[in-house]
């Protein structure tokens, strides 16, 4: 069920669908313009329609994969990821020298504009916090480095939302995300506006949301998903600590965090990004799908479209797939973790592998792509 007053903020199904007719990402541009909007133009295909508004994770065990990827020594690359924030946190673990925030909602490439501009002006975490949530930035931010999450949250839950900051900041932010020169629409600027005043009005609590089906309300908050930990219990994401903040805002301001429109089993987009990196000589290290392949299997089809798009991303023996499973066919995953908020396994799978099992017809159901190939912990 929709959390009260949250319905009006959620964008329209009418509105998503004719999001669906509207160009790409941006204007054309020569195959030749490797700036950051270029690539956005360039790589980018027809926006389609999800029915979420995912504006963060539904993922609570999206960090218990960490040990796997250490083991099979995914590093480095290109590093491609579906969703809002969640991949920044794998990207701070496996350092690609790119990344590409790949999603067949338009909303999403938006999202991260949002996020861009907002990384541009922000010293450490505290002051990202600040700003995307309208408190206050401390004139002592610069000594907040090395506190651990759980004072900047304490921090952010006494701290007074600040109209006046929230209206800088909305000033600041919009004149950033024009000078990273996508072309962008009325309603564009509309949809980034609407994911800013989500964030200034939930806080903390802003939570995953799906159109026209009830909503869990056990979905993890931005708080908890801030705090969520590895399987050791050591909280390690973007948020959680500096230096994989650090590491995630020097990418950003570098421009090697590129979001795009694309669908996994569309024709263009993914097989951009493995010509990109052929062209540049690199591998596909991750590419991050969450639970996405289960509705290409179950009930959108294309399943076969994507595989033969993955079969086109140039990789190595330590290049993952990043899935989740949420236990909708009545079986708990081998991964999963009970504990508060879990409602969720991750888990990686080899590229070789999961090609090998298609290749076998040993993926013929859901249940078969998950309980099978992944990496133990």
């Amino acid at each position: 069920m929709t959390r009260p007053g949250r319905s009006k903020r959620l964008i329209t199904l009418t509105a998503l669908l004719l999001a669906a007719t509207r160009p790409a990402a941006s204007q054309d541009r020569p195959a030749s313009d490797s700036s950051f909007a270029g690539l956005v133009a360039r790589l980018s295909e027809q926006a389609g329609y999800f029915d979420s508004d995912n504006i963060i994770s539904n993922e609570s065990s999206y960090l218990q994969i960490a040990s796997q990827l250490a083991k099979v020594g995914t590093h480095g690359g290109v590093y491609v990821g579906v969703g809002p924030d969640q991949s920044f946190s794998y990207i701070a673990l496996i350092r690609p020298s790119i990344a590409f925030m790949l999603d067949i909602r338009r909303d999403n490439l938006l999202e991260h504009l949002l996020f861009k501009s907002i990384f541009a002006q922000s010293r450490n975490r505290l002051e990202y916090l600040c700003r995307l949530f309208g408190k206050p930035v401390p004139a002592d931010v610069d000594l907040w480095n090395n506190r651990p999450p759980s004072v900047i949250i304490a921090y952010l839950q006494q701290a007074p939302t600040d109209s006046a900051s929230v209206q800088a900041y909305r000033r600041a932010s919009n004149d950033r995300i024009t000078g990273f020169r996508v072309t962008l629409d009325a309603r564009d600027r509309a949809v980034i506006d609407r994911y800013r005043a989500e964030f200034v009005a939930e806080g903390l609590e802003t939570r995953y949301s799906s159109l026209g089906r009830n909503n869990r309300m056990d979905y993890p908050t931005f708080g908890q998903l801030m705090l969520a930990t590895d399987r050791s219990g050591k909280a390690i994401g973007y948020l959680a600590d500096e230096d994989a903040f650090q590491f995630v805002r020097s990418i950003q301001l570098r421009d090697r965090i590129v979001p795009l429109v694309g669908n996994v089993a569309g024709e263009k987009a993914v097989k951009a990004i493995g010509g990109y990196a052929r062209d540049h000589g690199l591998k596909v290290s991750a590419f991050y799908l969450s639970n996405v392949e289960q509705y290409l299997i179950t009930r959108d089809g294309g399943f076969d479209e994507y595989v033969a798009n993955v079969k086109t991303l140039p990789h190595d023996s330590t290049g993952v797939i990043i899935r989740s499973y949420f236990g909708r066919f009545g079986v708990a995953h081998p991964l999963f973790t009970p504990g508060r908020g879990a409602i969720s396994a991750s888990m990686i799978e080899r590229f070789d592998s999961f090609l090998k099992r298609f290749q076998a017809g040993e993926i013929r159901t859901y249940p078969d792509l998950v309980f099978n190939g992944f990496i133990q912990p």
